[in-house]
């Protein structure tokens, strides 16, 4: 079971590694919420067949849709479109260093929403990943000024609200199967974005439609929503917060990967330091570390906190 979780998660996060070589190609073109918008529409529409023929969808109540509506919200509604309105207004690599507390925030919401320990190994793991991927975008290259405030507070908030989003996600599917969990999210995400992608096209119109934005868009939808959304949400269902978290990390490394076989960026000491860190991260996560050494962490953050 760990191990599909890890596979399922890992896989999520270099699909969307990967994903903004396509977006950048398609922003050009359709506004961020529009965009969103659609991503959503194509992520129901692929996975609707999926739920009919597995028969999984279950009798839910109005309090049980509500409930999986308000965790899209959350999640496809607030987080993504708080990460375009801040991707837009600051930089990516802002968006990068600042986003990658995701994981952090998943940690800090498992343990007070599940009761999950904070054991040594996830701590550490937490750690060496997020170092890595400090080292990978190099805080020199960051800016982090009035210019960009906005945005920042807004990639602040998407990383929030995709650890709470995360959480929740594990919670509710407890009870209902994954793939009904992420198509009534994807509709609840839709009642953020529809409104905002109206106000959005009020003043941004769509660009000239080619079948390079078609293929973009197609992917974006299929791809990097339904089919990652689905593999993110199941790898949450299957092994503990915590630890799923650091699968997280896998987005900003292939990214980083793709820059260096796609844009000809120069295989750096600090990228191979900030992949080696994470894959350490990761490993350690799902390996653990001897008990006596997890023992002894624990003690020192129970003196830490009785001082």
């Amino acid at each position: 079971m760990m191990l599909r979780g890890a596979i399922y998660g890992i896989t999520a996060s270099a699909i969307w590694g990967g994903m903004y070589v396509v977006s950048d190609v398609v922003l050009e073109t359709i506004p961020p919420f529009t965009l969103l918008t659609i991503r959503l529409i194509l992520g129901c529409l692929a996975l609707l067949p999926f739920v009919v023929l597995s028969q999984k969808m279950p009798r839910l109540t109005p309090r049980d849709w509500l409930r999986l509506m308000g965790v899209g919200v959350i999640g496809f509604g607030v987080s993504l479109g708080a990460q375009f309105v801040g991707t837009d207004i600051s930089t990516a690599m802002n968006g990068t260093l600042i986003t990658s507390a995701s994981p952090a925030f998943i940690v800090l919401f498992g343990v007070a929403l599940l009761r999950e320990p904070l054991t040594a190994a996830r701590f550490a793991a937490v750690s060496l990943a997020t170092l890595g991927v400090i080292v990978i975008v190099n805080p020199a290259s960051v800016s982090l000024g009035v210019d960009t405030a906005l945005g920042d507070l807004a990639l602040a908030v998407a990383a929030l609200t995709w650890g709470l989003y995360s959480v929740l996600v594990r919670m509710v599917s407890r009870q209902v199967d994954t793939l009904v969990v992420t198509l009534v999210a994807f509709v609840g995400g839709l009642c953020f974005t529809v409104p905002a992608s109206w106000v959005e096209l009020q003043t941004r119109s769509i660009g000239e439609i080619t079948m390079v934005t078609v293929l973009g868009v197609l992917y974006l939808g299929v791809v990097s929503t339904a089919a990652a959304m689905w593999l993110w949400n199941r790898s949450f269902a299957l092994v503990p917060a915590a630890t799923a978290s650091l699968f997280f990390f896998a987005q900003p490394l292939v990214g980083a990967l793709l820059s260096v076989i796609l844009l000809g960026q120069a295989m750096t000491p600090a990228l191979w330091l900030g992949a080696l860190l994470i894959v350490l991260g990761v490993l350690l996560a799902i390996v653990g570390v001897p008990g006596e050494v997890s023992r002894r962490f624990m003690n020192v953050l129970r003196y830490n906190a009785d001082k």
